[in-house]
């Protein structure tokens, strides 16, 4: 009973202490998963609740704004604003990754070539118990990459191989990816990314190769984890073409 009537009184406490609560589950869905306390889908879970308590809580915000406009109070405005938006801000995260997931396609292997993607080498043991193979899917897969990312080709610069080399080892240096191993003999670069919030680990191949040109290099980016990256691997890749 008490507990209604600060609800009815002071409808702003509660509204930013769930958009608070939220906002912490949040953060606690990435980190245990980064940390390896539960899995990637007990920490989207957690995060599927933390947006519906998000939601909740905006919704008690609004009621709050309008009572504490009503009796005046400027403090209760105050806090029900702020509980507003931060509910808001703790829904959009998940709610933005849905809307992005929706508007790519369902893959987790992208490449600048299709037809014939880099390989594999130096990564293939840190991969034993990915849940993702490393075997490319052929066709189905291209045209969906073709369909969704048309924009992703090889880089072509006027410089010899070597030089060429060099720059894809800078680049991926500079955006901070774990090198696996740097193969000046076979052109073949090999590194991880881990990303910041749920700890996913992506592999990365850099080819580079003679052409008329100069030099051609190819990259492709594959997820350990999960059906749909939810555009991750897209990001990086043209992340590191513009960098080259």
């Amino acid at each position: 009973m008490n507990m209604l009537k600060r609800l009815v009184s002071q409808p702003g406490v509660y509204g930013l202490g769930f958009a608070a609560l939220a906002g912490v589950a949040m953060i606690v869905a990435g980190v245990g998963s980064r940390l390896e306390l539960w899995s990637f889908r007990t920490g989207f879970t957690i995060l599927t609740g933390s947006a519906y308590l998000a939601l909740f809580a905006a919704v008690i915000s609004v009621v709050a704004l309008i009572y504490s406009a009503v009796v005046r109070s400027g403090v209760g405005v105050l806090m029900a604003a702020c509980g507003l938006a931060l509910g808001l801000a703790a829904a959009w995260v998940p709610w933005s990754w849905l809307q992005t997931a929706k508007n790519v396609p369902p893959i987790h292997d992208i490449t600048t070539d299709t037809e014939n993607p880099p390989q594999f080498v130096a990564i293939l043991p840190l991969r034993k118990d990915a849940a993702n193979p490393v075997e490319y899917g052929g066709p189905a897969v291209a045209a969906q990459q073709h369909a969704g990312y048309p924009d992703l080709a090889p880089a072509r610069l006027s410089v010899p191989p070597d030089e060429a080399f060099d720059r894809a080892l800078k680049a991926a240096e500079a955006l901070g990816w774990q090198i696996v191993a740097a193969d000046r003999a076979a052109m073949r670069i090999e590194a991880v990314d881990t990303t910041r919030w749920f700890g996913f680990k992506d592999d990365i191949v850099i080819r580079i190769t003679p052409d008329d040109k100069g030099a051609r290099v190819d990259i492709r980016s594959l997820s350990r984890v999960g059906k749909s990256d939810v555009g991750a691997n897209a990001r990086r890749i043209r992340a590191f073409l513009k960098r080259l």
